[in-house]
């Protein structure tokens, strides 16, 4: 089992935190991506490789790493990523990430398949509010969830493209999270794991419920546990859904509609042609088609063909401030971060989360100053070195 002895400073230090506080079951989908994993890794790995500029002698005395964006005013261009499954994580774990990422002033973007419903996470939060959707058969299910988004304070919406159908993922596979092994297996695998974590079977598995998906529940007979609804979720996500359905969804959401998954410069500009505010540059964590590049090496294409024409937005690999600042001098206006801030919650609570996010904007603070910037919005590809990621 790993252990972390020290104080947790870095993203990977709560996922060693996470790791030890939740079955292996929970942290494994949280933790995975599809088929090997490679996308998984390059998204990391590609973000390590490109190499920023150092330079000396400015005047960095001052330092600001506010963005506005959507109308509002960031602490620091990041937003906290949809997770689905993520109050399974940690106790009512997408309001509690809700009310951390609103104290400290950045946008949290709840998943369809969360457990907290959307109404518990716009009560639990006074920051930016987004509404992740996915587009189910059922559209009358798809414009109740969009006009109870709007109800509860949701001020964007993101659209994920990416998920026609569910990747498959072999650590899911291997521990029956989706689905098989037997009822025996799956009981015995839940037993034995909730014996071994202790304080996650009380905090959360004993104390955190209802353990449904809060949004997706008035739509979904004859389910109550989280695989119930797993279930329904893989059957019940569309297909067919197109490039025609953007109207559709116009027509009932007058927001700003950001479309999240495209890494394909012909994608993003038929998104600006069929009116999307922004974009995320995404492979939805590594978790879909395994092989495909990470989102950092498809951003600087995309960001040729359409920057200044829709906004911008880097999913995938960012684990830290300096990450951050890649991804803005690599043609971001803003990143987005999933797996890193479920790990410090599920790890150390909200003061984990809190603290993670202190010590992201001090890194980009210091990469900032180190790189000769001043703010922000001043990144751009003169703080690279040329790379084969922009060869």
């Amino acid at each position: 089992m790993p252990t972390l002895s020290l104080a947790p400073a870095s993203a990977s230090d709560y996922r060693l935190l996470a790791e030890k506080r939740l079955p292996r079951f929970l942290f494994d989908y949280l933790d995975g991506g599809a088929y090997a994993e490679l996308t998984l890794r390059r998204n990391i790995a590609d973000l390590e490789a490109l190499e920023l500029r150092q330079r000396i002698l400015r005047d960095v005395s001052s330092l600001s790493t506010r963005k506005d964006f959507l109308g509002s005013s960031l602490t620091m261009p990041l937003a906290l990523s949809p997770v689905g499954l993520s109050g399974m994580m940690a106790r009512r774990g997408e309001a509690r990430a809700a009310k951390v990422a609103g104290k400290f002033g950045i946008p949290y973007c709840l998943s369809t398949l969360s457990i907290c419903s959307v109404e518990e996470v716009g009560a639990a939060t006074e920051g930016p509010f987004w509404f992740q959707l996915y587009m189910i058969r059922d559209r009358g299910a798809v414009a109740d969830l969009i006009a109870r988004a709007k109800a509860a304070g949701a001020t964007a919406l993101l659209l994920t493209v990416d998920l026609p159908v569910v990747g498959t993922r072999y650590r899911d596979v291997r521990n029956t999270m989706s689905g098989g092994g037997g009822a025996w297996a799956n009981l015995r695998r839940g037993l034995i794991s909730y014996m071994l974590h202790p304080q996650w079977a009380v905090d959360v598995g004993m104390n955190g419920g209802p353990h449904i998906f809060g949004n997706v529940a008035p739509y979904v007979a004859n389910a109550s546990t989280p695989a119930d609804f797993a279930a329904w979720a893989n059957s019940s996500i569309d297909p067919s859904v197109s490039w025609a359905d953007i109207q559709w969804i116009r027509s009932k959401w007058d927001g700003p509609l950001i479309i999240k998954g495209i890494l394909d410069h012909e994608d993003a500009i038929e998104a600006v042609n069929r009116g999307a505010d922004g974009i995320v540059v995404s492979n939805h964590g590594g978790r879909q088609l395994d092989g495909v590049s990470s989102s950092l090496r498809a951003l600087p294409p995309i960001a040729d063909a359409v920057s200044g024409k829709t906004l911008i937005i880097l999913d995938g690999g960012i684990r830290s401030g300096q990450d951050v600042l890649k991804a803005l001098a690599s043609g971001a206006d803003l990143t987005m971060m999933g797996r890193p801030w479920v790990y410090a919650l599920a790890g150390a609570g909200e003061k984990g989360l809190s603290d993670l996010l202190s010590a992201m904007k001090g890194e980009l603070s210091v990469s900032m100053a180190l790189t000769g910037i001043t703010s922000v919005t001043d990144a751009s590809p003169n703080l690279l070195f040329r790379s084969p990621l922009q060869a």
